[in-house]
């Protein structure tokens, strides 16, 4: 009779368990678009959970879901290695949720900790936890830089099962004594090559060490440098790895262009980006700049021509990036203008163009950066401004994606586009050039010998033609004197010169860039 009564657990524990050592056996990357045949509904999770995900439409899981649920409910260790879109932030939350659907928190000890490398995907995360656990009684707390931690804290005080945070701000109250670590149950890193670049491998290192040694870990990276490898070997237990094959080839939703520019001139590529947005049906886009400070000065020149835009960046206050999003969801703003870091974590479907201001520095970021527009089935443009210096970085995208070429956009004129030409010219500025000091440094040096030469012949020949008998040690006093003397001269001749120098250069003339100005 209890055998009867229990079947379905039996032969769901019996599911899992076959499942998970085929995952275990299977060493080959999985495609990101397998079929699968199991749904949610299968896979063990709380009843509440599936009630959740049946509110937002998602009847079946995707590879990396279907292989890593199983196993993380049954408090195995996991590795996942998996770009953004392929479903891992449902991977790791969904069956932490489901866990920690009994029991309750102590203050200030979260039960599991869900580290990110940005706060805008630490914000995502917090908002795909709210809408999986919506009917459960789960508490969460959000701790990230530029955000108030009064609110946060009064959370922690009550006790949260769920503390997503940043690295940085994370370390930061736990050294004040706000957070203790010693309950986590579960430890979440999330993008960890991201982490990598951002230089939080360490800050990671010590969270791990932190956190008690029995707690599972589900660990999750887009590619496995040397330095992750040895964080996995290091803190991870027999873990099950599922590797999903990278999806190089962006959705077919979404055509790509690319512009030859004659130069790498900002000048000249903010004229053609502007010539872009307006030459095209652009509801609203995105543009990625790889610097914070063009991510600055192409927003401000969109808006002054009359383009609505705003840039985000990691230097913006918190508060004013989440404004700046919310504004751009909304329909407020009409082009974002964005660093990659910032960028990450961004969900908004409705994205109808991309715009590559510069080619990526690393191949990969340009799979993300196009990956914000052709979403949900949706089409989309993405175009990326390419000059002779970029060549390099263009072969590797090409590469990456698997591609012999990108689609070229011609713009009629663009040669004859306007430039900065340079913003440091000698007619404008009034600045003397570094060469041309050193020449008359040089040739006021070479002036000043030989004015002492000749002073030096002409005392000799005065003393001389006085044959008086202590002559000659006088000229040479004269002669080991002088020159002392005319050294004297010339040094105060040269620092002259070098204060002359020094207003010329720091002064720009009248024509000084603002950004150079000093506060």
């Amino acid at each position: 009779m209890l055998r009867h009564t229990n079947s379905k657990i039996i032969l769901h524990y019996n599911f899992i368990s076959s499942y998970q050592l085929n995952s275990r056996i299977e060493n080959r990357e999985i495609d990101a678009d397998t079929k699968i045949d199991i749904k949610f509904s299968e896979l063990g999770l709380d009843d509440r959970i599936l009630r959740a995900l049946d509110d937002l439409g998602y009847e079946k899981p995707t590879p990396i879901q279907a292989k890593a649920i199983p196993a993380a409910i049954n408090q195995q260790d996991v590795l996942g290695i998996a770009q953004t879109g392929t479903g891992k932030t449902g991977a790791f939350t969904l069956p932490t949720i489901h866990k920690l659907a009994s029991g309750r928190a102590r203050a200030r000890m979260p039960r599991c900790l869900i580290v990110c490398p940005t706060r805008e995907l630490a914000a995502q995360v917090a908002e795909n936890v709210q809408q999986y656990g919506k009917y459960l009684k789960l508490e969460m707390a959000l701790l990230i830089g530029g955000v108030s931690f009064t609110e946060q804290d009064k959370k922690l005080m009550r006790g949260v099962d769920i503390l997503i945070a940043t690295p940085g701000r994370l370390l930061d109250q736990f050294d004040r004594g706000k957070i203790l670590m010693t309950g986590v149950q579960t430890l979440v890193v999330d993008e960890a090559d991201r982490m990598l670049d951002m230089g939080f491998i360490p800050d990671i290192e010590r969270i791990f060490q932190l956190t008690p040694f029995t707690r599972q870990v589900l660990f999750f990276s887009a590619t496995m440098p040397n330095e992750i490898k040895r964080l996995v070997d290091q803190f991870l237990h027999q873990p099950l790895t599922i590797q999903i094959a990278r999806k190089n080839m962006t959705a077919k939703t979404v055509k790509q262009y690319i512009v030859r520019m004659p130069s790498s001139d900002p000048k000249q590529k903010r004229t053609a980006l502007r010539w872009l947005i307006e030459n095209n049906e652009v509801d609203n886009g995105i543009v990625f700049c790889n610097r914070k400070k063009d991510v600055d000065i192409v927003a401000k020149s969109l808006s002054v021509h009359k383009i609505s835009s705003a840039p985000i960046h990691g230097d913006l206050p918190q508060s004013l990036r989440t404004e700046t999003l919310e504004k751009f969801k909304n329909g407020d703003i009409k082009i974002l203008v964005a660093s990659d870091v910032a960028a990450r974590g961004l969900d908004v479907p409705s994205v109808s163009h991309v715009f590559n201001y510069d080619v990526p520095s690393h191949s990969e970021d340009y799979v993300h950066r196009i990956g914000r527009t052709g979403r949900a089935g949706r089409k989309g443009k993405t175009v990326m401004l390419v000059s002779r210096l970029d060549e390099k970085n263009y072969v590797e995208i090409l590469e990456l994606i698997k591609a012999k070429s990108i689609e070229e956009i011609e713009i009629k004129g663009i040669e004859n586009f306007p430039k900065d030409g340079g913003k440091y010219k000698r007619k404008n500025s009034g600045t003397t050039p570094k060469n041309k000091l050193r020449r008359d440094s040089h040739s006021n040096k070479k002036k000043h010998n030989t004015e002492n030469n000749i002073e030096s012949k002409n005392l000799s020949s005065k003393n001389i033609e006085k044959k008086d008998k202590k002559a000659a040690p006088k000229q040479i006093e004269e002669k080991t004197v002088n020159p002392n003397n005319d050294k004297k001269n010339l040094y105060q001749s040269n620092g002259s010169d070098s204060n002359k120098k020094s207003q010329e250069v720091e002064g720009f003339g009248e024509n000084m860039p603002a950004f150079f100005k000093m506060p």
